[in-house]
């Protein structure tokens, strides 16, 4: 339990979005500065400032000039977006489902938006006209097909659709999905390499045209969510209470699954299958800063893009110069606090 002073601080909403946003700037900070040479940090702001306001860096070694704009920027700037894409899209479906355990990975989406990456990658398709956003678009397309059966699925399983029964579909629609991966890699042959590289979650070596992948769908998603925070508002205490509101129910539910797949497609296609952080991040923000989805959202926006930006942090430092993928620092943390919330809702449930 956190002291009623701290928690006063913390429901301070300045203070909330100073210490989220100073987060950010200090993984930031580390994310750009830490590896095989370390690069200092006033040369990292004078670098960013003149990447932002065209002013010369030409005093600046050209070394840590190509480090810091090549490989390291775009790094951070790619697993930022794709921690901030997870996260606030496992805040609406939080929200949306009134569970803390749901999400884009336990609900099945990021392993639908898995299967429409693969297919892409394994049949080299490229749609006239779009060129490279084909690999998001067919990701999107697939991780909306999958949610879709998923409450398709567990509607037919129980009419009231109990959020357990929903979870539990997605389960079971994951490995299913993940049985159609494995046998496209069982069949793929030169691609198999970069598919199981791709599968594990990474940023590596993406570089800034993954960002511009990535960027449009970001802004879209997340900007249907933040219009919709007062609707998951009046749904987080249920449909039928939500439509004595006034909300469109159904509408609103169908715009909210269809902005987070939006958002999961997109990070997914970029980075692999990096689970977790949407579990994670909007759980521990609801915990500190409470269920309004008004701030909830933006918050979980800050604190997942820094926290995946420390997770590729460790990932790439610490066995370096070997580096591992993203997936697995996110899930070495993910899976235990999947665990403590899953034992908490039961004492919970005992108690009542």
């Amino acid at each position: 339990m956190l002291r009623p002073s701290i928690r006063k601080f913390l429901n301070n909403k300045f203070a909330a979005y100073s210490a989220a946003g100073i987060f950010l700037f200090i993984s930031i900070l580390l994310g750009i500065g830490i590896g095989t040479v370390s690069v200092p940090v006033p040369i990292i702001l004078k670098i960013i400032g003149a990447k932002l306001f065209g002013f010369s860096i030409d005093d600046i070694e050209p070394m840590y000039k190509s480090i810091v704009l090549n490989i390291r920027l775009p790094r951070v700037v790619l697993s930022g977006l794709v921690g901030a894409s997870l996260a606030i899209a496992g805040a609406a479906f939080q929200g949306l489902l009134r569970n803390p355990l749901a999400d884009p990975y336990t609900l099945g989406v990021s392993s639908g938006a898995s299967v429409g990456a693969v297919i892409t990658l394994f049949f080299k398709l490229s749609i006239p006209f779009i060129g490279f956003f084909t690999l998001p678009l067919l990701s999107i397309l697939f991780s909306f097909i999958t949610i879709f059966c998923v409450l398709t699925f567990a509607r037919k399983i129980e009419r009231s659709m109990r959020v357990e029964t929903i979870i539990l579909t997605g389960i079971i629609f994951s490995s299913f999905l993940g049985a159609l991966i494995s046998l496209m890699i069982a069949l793929t042959g030169d691609e198999l390499r970069q598919i199981i590289g791709w599968l594990l979650g990474s940023v590596s070596m993406r570089g800034w045209e993954y960002i511009k992948i990535i960027l449009p769908f970001f802004i879209i998603g997340s900007g249907i969510l933040l219009l919709n925070a007062k609707e998951l508002n009046a749904m987080s205490f249920g449909e039928e209470r939500a439509h004595h509101l006034g909300v469109n129910v159904q509408k609103r539910k169908l715009v909210v699954l269809t902005a987070g797949s939006i958002l999961t497609g997109a990070a997914v296609a970029v980075s692999g299958t990096i689970g977790f952080v949407g579990l994670v991040i909007p759980h521990l923000a609801r915990i500190v800063w409470g269920p309004d989805h008004k701030h909830l959202l933006p918050l979980s926006i800050l604190i997942g893009s820094g926290f995946l930006i420390l997770a590729d942090l460790i990932s790439r430092t610490i066995i370096s110069p070997t580096e591992l993928p993203i997936g697995v620092i996110t899930a070495l943390i993910g899976a235990p606090v999947f665990a403590v919330i899953l034992i908490q809702r039961k004492r919970v449930e005992r108690s009542g």
